[in-house]
This record gives structure tokens, C-alpha cells and sequence, in this order.
């Protein structure tokens, strides 16, 4: 190999390397996933994490970065071993971040790289995440529109009134593109009464199904269809009619357990995760996973970029609606007591997102 050949080849592994940094950085997962080899392998032993294959990279690395606060990460250049059409390599990096849960740190790690050359130029074949430094002290400072920390209190956030405006065509397809690589079933309806005829043909005759509070099964009449047409064995109608003191077990097992459940949600997320809020908790067992198969109906209002605004619109938005209804209703105010957050499906085709360009419902 010339020294011309031997330049070039380093400047391209380099530039290679910087693109990573990008990619994680801006999450375009896609954009990530396409900087690996067909059969190329990310590991993050520390994780632990494994993934193999651009497909496996782009989803995993999308469910990770969907836990995300704010994430910042910095590459250090590092030594290049050239042989032939491949290479070893490491690079150096520090990071800090901040998940949703509250887990935070800075770290310093090293990137044990392998490097192939391909038709398209040079890609990983392997990056090896080893941590060198870990430091899980508290972070001082916040991502500018952070959803938690110390400067949430001055942070300006979207106006509420933005999470009553429909989601244009391009962010309901990568919300359904996610969520298809999460594990659901993911449709986009026009509307819905699309949807009222969707969930009759995926709902068969005689099943057990529950049906949450919902404003969107209300307004949509897939509440009434379901409770009132005889058509199915209507969960809901049987608890209402059970005396609350006296039958708690059993309207909690009816709840919990049905064949079907049909619900809305609270928001769902373009990196592939459905919000759901409750007062009491009792419609989220079966949504959980209790119930055998699952459909939400969501419409295009509910769809945000990430799991930061999507709880944001729980308390800023949704609450504030259910709410007032539950004043009207109930004679008391609603609250967010309970919170259930599906980043996937591990039964594939379990669950059945219903995304309507229209919107409907809190």
C-alpha cells in the first residue's frame, strides 16, 4: 500500500468515526446503523447490550436513546492499524447524560474498533464500548428544554396548545416505523370511522373484551359499538355492573385478564413508545400485557418526538382535560397516579397501533 493510499484510508476510517459521533448525537439512528458493515456488531458490555446486524443497531439503539434526558458525547481521536482492506482501531471518548429516570453521569470510555473496507467505502465491523471512568454524582446542569433537572423551573418549553395540533404524514411514519421495530402492529388510518371498521375486523365475534375510559373510543363510537352492540363479551358493562365494596376481586380479575383490550393513549413517541396515565391503575394491567391481545386507537395530536414531551403532555395537556370530565362526572378532579410506559412489545403482534391522521380524543 502507497503512503497515499495508507493517508486516504486514515482520513476515511477517521471521518468514519466523527460520522458515528454525529449520528448518536442528532439520533438518526438509521444514519448510525447504516455506518456498520451488514453483519457488523455494536457491544456495550456494561449495559449490557448486543447488537448485531444494521437492524438490530438502528432499533436497539433507538429503545436506549428513547430513555434519554439529554446525552452529549465527545470523540477523541485514537491509534489506526491498517491491513489491507481492514483495520483495528480504538477511539477515546467522554459523555455525559441523563435518562428519564433519573440515572445520570459523566464517563470516560475507549471504542475498540474493527474496520472493513466495503463498495461504499470503510465501516465497522465491530465497536467494543469498554468504560474506563465512571462518575454517577449528580449533574449540575440541563439540557435547555429538559424535562427534569434544576433549570426546569426557567426552561420554555412548547406551548401547551401545540399538543392539540395533528402530527403532519412524515412524523406519524416514523412513529409507526418505531413502533413496528418495537414489536407492534402498526397501522396509519384516515380517520375514525376507519378505525371503528379496523378494530371490527381485528376484534372477533364472541371475544372478551375490556375498554378503557377513553374519550377517543367515546367520540369515535368504538366504545358504544363494543359495550353495547352484543356483539362481544363486554367486559366493561359486567364490572360497572359489580357492587365495588363487595366485589373488588373480582371486577380487578375481570379487568386484568381479558382477551382483547381496546384503549387509547396519552402519547405516543417517533422513537416508538405508548404513554399511558391513570387516576386509580386499574385499566393498565391489561394493557401491560394481562390482556391476550391489545389495541390502541391514537390520533395524530398524541404523537411527539420523544419520551421527555410526551410526559410533558401527560401533565400539561392531557391531565388538565380528564380532569374537568372527571369533575363533570365524578365529582372530583382527575390525577396522574399511576404511569405505564411501553418502549416494546416482547410478543410480537400482541399489540395494535391504530395511528388516524385526524385528531381525536385528550
Amino acid at each position: 500500500m502507497n503512503d497515499f493510499q495508507a493517508t486516504a484510508d486514515r482520513v476515511e476510517i477517521e471521518a468514519l468515526r466523527g460520522e458515528f459521533t454525529d449520528a448518536a448525537m442528532m439520533r438518526d439512528r438509521p444514519r448510525l446503523a447504516s455506518l456498520f458493515t451488514p453483519d457488523g456488531v455494536l457491544r456495550m458490555p456494561n449495559v449490557p447490550v448486543e447488537l448485531v446486524g444494521r437492524e438490530e443497531i438502528r432499533t436497539g439503539g433507538e429503545r436506549l436513546q428513547s430513555q434519554w434526558d439529554f446525552f452529549v458525547q465527545t470523540t477523541h481521536p485514537g491509534t489506526i492499524l491498517l491491513d489491507g482492506d481492514t483495520a483495528t482501531g480504538r477511539a477515546y471518548i467522554q459523555e455525559l447524560a441523563r435518562t428519564l429516570d433519573g440515572r445520570q453521569g459523566l464517563n470516560y470510555a475507549v471504542y475498540h474498533d474493527r474496520y472493513r473496507r466495503t463498495a461504499q467505502g470503510w465501516k465497522f465491523a465491530e465497536r467494543v464500548y469498554e468504560v474506563r471512568y465512571l462518575d454517577t454524582s449528580p449533574l449540575a446542569g440541563t439540557a435547555p428544554d429538559s424535562a427534569t433537572g434544576p433549570a426546569h423551573a426557567t426552561a420554555a418549553p412548547a406551548p401547551a396548545a401545540s399538543f392539540a395540533d395533528p402530527a403532519p404524514a412524515e412524523r406519524l411514519e416514523r412513529a409507526a416505523t418505531a413502533l413496528r421495530a418495537g414489536g407492534f402492529a402498526a397501522e396509519i388510518l384516515d380517520d375514525a370511522a376507519a378505525a371503528r371498521t379496523r378494530v371490527e375486523d381485528l376484534i372477533p365475534e364472541g371475544a372478551g373484551v375490556f375498554t378503557g375510559a377513553s374519550e377517543t373510543l367515546r367520540l369515535s363510537g368504538i366504545d358504544d359499538d363494543i359495550n353495547g352492540s352484543g356483539r362481544y363479551d363486554a367486559i366493561r358493562p359486567r364490572v360497572l355492573a359489580i357492587d365495588r365494596a363487595t366485589g373488588a376481586d373480582e371486577i380487578r380479575r375481570l379487568a386484568a385478564c381479558p382477551d382483547f383490550v381496546v384503549n387509547s393513549v396519552a402519547a405516543v413517541t417517533e422513537t416508538g413508545s405508548l404513554v399511558l396515565a391513570s387516576g386509580s391503575g386499574s385499566q393498565l394491567p391489561a394493557n401491560a400485557g394481562g390482556a391476550a391481545r391489545a389495541v390502541w386507537i391514537v390520533g395524530a395530536q398524541k404523537v411527539v418526538p420523544d419520551l421527555g414531551t410526551a410526559l410533558r403532555r401527560v401533565e400539561e395537556h392531557a391531565l388538565p382535560l380528564e380532569s374537568a370530565r372527571a369533575q363533570a362526572v365524578y365529582g372530583r378532579p382527575s390525577a396522574v397516579n399511576r404511569l405505564l410506559i411501553l418502549n416494546a412489545e416482547p410478543r410480537p403482534g400482541r399489540g395494535t397501533v391504530l395511528l388516524l391522521r385526524e385528531a381525536i380524543g385528550h
